[in-house]
């Protein structure tokens, strides 16, 4: 009942936010009417702490801001470019962005896609003269995503809990990730599509389901890697649905999702160790089972909170 009652605490005195994968996203786009004049769409999450990141065209063009709304979560510029040479060879700052935003730059040529990322570490991004597609971009979009998401993290956590046996984890993050990259691609290429809001609320409700399973069997499950598959159709979706609020908007859809999953996958494997770790320290030190309630009432508390709080944002 105390670590109940703790658990309840902790969420009430702490603003948890999971899903929040909201790069910023600089959308260029050559115009048909001349080689030097620029369409651009410049997305920024308006939820943001701080003001809106400003982005600095090369001395070489003049820009107007014709249009400003408010997209999904995003509040949107229209910028038309005007320069006097191509932005190929020229460079693309911007100021003012926040530690958890990155910024994807798309630049659309007429006959090639330039996709470069910036963040507040590294903010100017020089184009090239000649273009080579490299598709690091999105793998580090994939990667950064998992860890800014935190539910897809904690259903990792608690799966990881209710599995014994490398082999077993092997094949269930397998499982989770081959089910996952069917639905992402799926819903990329707009074969598939759900309400964005019921789907992290039905991911809530997985991660309710492996914090039960952490203490309901003394042995871990026997297919676990069924149950991965299975709700990893699920949180493919989620995936989809935050890359699909940037945009990928390149001539190699297929390598770009291939990438990202890559990510995905990396960031999967640096957490895999970590209940591996605790659960042997705490088996040394005959308090396994102790940990395993705490990571069961946590990991069920936190995933009970985001589905409250989803399924009110689906009624409201």
């Amino acid at each position: 009942m105390k670590n109940f009652l703790l658990v309840l605490f902790l969420i009430s005195t702490f603003d948890i936010n999971s899903h929040e994968f909201n790069p910023a996203h600089l959308f260029i786009e050559q115009s048909n009417k001349s080689e030097y004049l620029y369409e651009a769409t410049w997305m920024y999450p308006f939820k943001n702490i701080g003001k809106r990141a400003e982005v600095i065209f090369p001395n070489k063009c003049t820009t107007e801001s014709i249009d400003l709304f408010y997209q999904g979560k995003y509040l949107n510029e229209k910028i038309v470019i005007d320069c006097s040479t191509s932005l190929k060879g020229l460079s693309i700052e911007i100021k003012d962005l926040s530690v958890l935003t990155d910024a994807l730059i798309t630049i659309n040529f007429s006959e090639e896609v330039f996709e470069g990322l910036v963040n507040v570490q590294n903010n100017s991004l020089k184009i090239p003269e000649e273009i080579i597609y490299l598709p690091s971009t999105y793998l580090r979009l994939g990667f950064s995503h998992l860890f800014d998401g935190w539910d897809h993290i904690l259903f990792i956590l608690g799966l990881l809990f209710c599995i014994s046996g490398i082999l077993n984890i092997i094949k269930t993050i397998t499982a989770f990730t081959l089910a996952h990259s069917i639905t992402l691609g799926l819903t990329v290429f707009e074969l598939i599509s759900l309400p964005q809001g019921t789907i992290e609320a039905l991911i809530a409700l997985t991660i309710i389901f492996l914090a039960l399973e952490i203490n309901k069997y003394k042995t871990s499950i026997r297919t676990p890697w069924l149950m991965a598959f299975g709700f990893g159709l699920l949180h493919g979706l989620g995936f989809a649905g935050a890359l699909m609020d940037i945009g990928i908007a390149n001539n190699n859809m297929l390598v770009s999702l291939f990438f990202f999953n890559i990510g995905i996958e990396l960031a999967q494997i640096i957490l895999i160790p970590i209940p591996i770790i605790l659960l042997y320290l705490s088996d040394k030190l005959r308090s396994s089972e102790y940990v395993k309630v705490s990571a069961s009432l946590i990991i069920g508390g936190v995933g009970f909170y985001w589905f409250i709080d989803r399924v009110i944002g689906i009624i409201l």
